[in-house]
């Protein structure tokens, strides 16, 4: 039996007992993890084909370590212009043993974080007098927080998609980004889209209190050592 799964933004072909490496994905080494997002499953003859995802399909699987991959040189060169910028990248990974491929039946892990989020909506059609009463002073604070000095992207390792995914989930100052956990940021940005997933975001933390801070010279050093948000 196989399956083709889509794991940290990749889609990957797997069999229980294959090792594959995929982007760095938030889970510590020797603990299992589960995907829901299966595509495809083949047994035999036997071929079931999502729509796009395949209803109660799952895969189980057991992260054996992180590790980086091989170096790729970036060369960019401009005619006549005297530009030229090379840089070096080593992705961030991690190796995963498949344990189990389940063709139905399985329970998503996200169903329970829907139901937490439904009571929301009673609050909403419960207070109708206090909207127009909050909704003057929501319009000036809130866009103006993220557009003054808190350019998340400032952050090795932060791209536009990351800033608004982090934004959107109330992390819009640096100060913030500090206090949260590393598997916290992860679990924003996997939830916020599957391209997200493969963001390694051990250091950002420690990024945001130096820019919170105010210590940008310490800052810079410190994302001399990072590649991609990785210390090397």
């Amino acid at each position: 039996m196989y399956a083709i799964v889509e794991i940290a933004g990749q889609q990957v072909k797997v069999a229980k007992d294959q090792k594959v490496f995929v982007n760095r994905l938030p889970v510590d080494e020797g603990k299992s993890v589960s995907f829901d997002n299966v595509l495809l499953i083949g047994d035999g003859d036997n071929i079931t084909i999502g729509a796009p995802a395949i209803n109660g399909a799952q895969i189980g699987a057991k992260v054996v370590k992180h590790l980086k991959g091989d170096k790729v040189i970036v060369f960019k060169k401009k005619r006549r212009k005297g530009y030229r910028v090379k840089n070096g990248h080593r992705q961030a990974l991690s190796e995963i043993v498949i344990e189990s491929i389940v063709a139905s039946g399985a329970t998503p892990a996200k169903k329970e974080e829907a139901k937490k989020a439904a009571p929301k909506k009673e609050t909403k059609a419960a207070a109708p007098k206090a909207k127009a009463e909050t909704k003057a002073p929501a319009k000036k604070a809130a866009p103006k927080k993220a557009a003054k000095g808190d350019d998340l992207k400032k952050i090795e390792g932060v791209g536009p998609k990351a800033a608004e995914a982090m934004v959107a989930a109330g992390l819009d100052t640096f100060a913030k980004v500090a206090k949260a956990k590393p598997e916290a940021i992860a679990t924003i940005l996997s939830d916020a889209s599957s391209n997200l997933a493969h963001l390694v975001t051990d250091t950002w933390p420690k990024q945001a209190k130096l820019a919170a801070d105010g210590k940008w010279d310490e800052l810079k050093e410190l994302q001399d050592r990072l590649d991609g948000g990785v210390e090397k």
